[in-house]
């Protein structure tokens, strides 16, 4: 790496636009399932996020005016940029749904629209949609076309390298989503039969850069922020979406942009960080979403917040058990005296390759698949 002002000169020049949206870095969080609702992604942008996405949201449900699925939608002033993801597969549906929001009042309208071509859940693709949509070039083309002539903001898709193997196809997909219309592709170098296992080969994101005139943001296998850098610069792509290393770890855009821009290497956040941040999370999130909600779904985060600390096997345990959110902060709260009480203590390890992503969405609502649809 060279030294620090070559760091801040490159990452001023690399600054990300999509249409007429100027984001101040190349990272940005990817929509996870189950993850990325409103309170996770203001940590994330108070971090250093340079733009956020939505979980994914089902087109018909929007276009039906769904209650649940409108919820998706909703997001605070300080998220923004931010974009809504749709997924479905019918190019009418995916138009009207485009037009949906580019009709909301300016305050309540996103900055972008994406659409999910890669989610590798069989409940999204048996509907013809998500990864499936990979293997109909003419299908994804008029789906994209159709939604740019009904949206006046900016469209962009978020692909796979293909639905396996032999069929890795990601540079025509690329070209065809250029060609429709959209002003930006992301690419999570993994097949939809690979989901979130082997490695992500990312050579073949540079081959799609290489092929398109529009954005490329790369996606998976980036843990550390040695491996954003290195995305960025073997790749040549524009930006970097960061999905599972999120997961317990919002800091991690701030470790990512200092050694971008400075070639500093900020120190893992400490117990007492993340512990704090838990208690803010949780708060946020029953404001966001009400007591019980809150509760049941800070469950996995609190797993994440506490991982790698000492006896957090035991505070997992706990918090499985826990029912409302006064014993979920006090939980909390007893931990962090504790662990003050043993010492200092921050992170061992970033997130390993294998953390498990979160337990399985509510199946009532088709916005809500069994698993996260981002990479790490």
């Amino acid at each position: 790496m060279g030294g620090g002002r070559g760091l801040t000169t490159r990452a001023t020049l690399t600054a990300m636009r999509i249409g007429d949206i100027l984001f101040d870095s190349p990272f940005l969080l990817a929509p996870l399932a189950g993850v990325s609702d409103s309170p996770f992604r203001r940590l994330a942008r108070e971090q250093g996020a340079s733009g956020v996405v939505t979980e994914m949201v089902s087109a018909d449900g929007l276009v039906r005016g769904q209650k649940a699925t409108l919820e998706y939608c909703r997001f605070e002033p300080q998220e923004r940029p931010i974009g809504v993801q749709l997924f479905g597969a019918d190019p009418g549906v995916m138009a009207d749904a485009a037009g949906a929001l580019c009709a909301l009042p300016p305050r309540e309208r996103p900055d972008w629209i994406d659409v999910n071509m890669g989610c590798p859940v069989r409940k999204v693709v048996n509907r013809g949609a998500g990864a499936a949509l990979l293997t109909d070039l003419p299908l994804l083309s008029e789906i994209v076309q159709r939604m740019t002539r009904a949206s006046t903001l900016p469209v962009t898709a978020k692909i796979r390298l293909g639905w396996d193997g032999n069929s890795s196809n990601v540079v025509e997909v690329a070209r065809a989503l250029e060609g429709a219309g959209a002003q930006a592709v992301v690419i999570h170098a993994r097949t939809r039969a690979e989901k979130f296992g082997g490695e992500a080969r990312w050579e073949l994101i540079g081959e799609a850069k290489r092929a398109v005139g529009i954005p490329v943001i790369g996606n998976g296998d980036v843990r550390v922020p040695e491996d954003a850098v290195r995305m960025l610069e073997t790749t040549g792509c524009d930006g970097v979406m960061l999905g599972r290393a999120v997961f317990g770890d919002p800091w991690i855009f701030r470790r990512v942009r200092a050694f971008w821009e400075r070639g500093e290497r900020l120190p893992l956040p400490t117990a007492a960080e993340r512990l704090g941040a838990g208690l803010r999370h949780l708060r946020l999130l029953a404001e966001w979403a009400g007591p019980a909600a809150a509760t049941r779904e800070m469950r996995k985060h609190v797993a994440w917040y506490v991982k790698g600390l000492s006896h957090s096997a035991r505070v997992r345990e706990q918090a499985n058990h826990t029912r409302t959110v006064d014993e979920l902060t006090m939980l909390l709260r007893g931990y962090l005296d504790e662990l003050e009480r043993r010492g200092p203590e921050t992170f061992a390890e970033p997130l390993p390759p294998e953390a498990p992503g979160p337990p399985a969405a509510s199946v009532d609502d088709p916005a809500r698949p069994e698993a996260p649809h981002a990479a790490r």
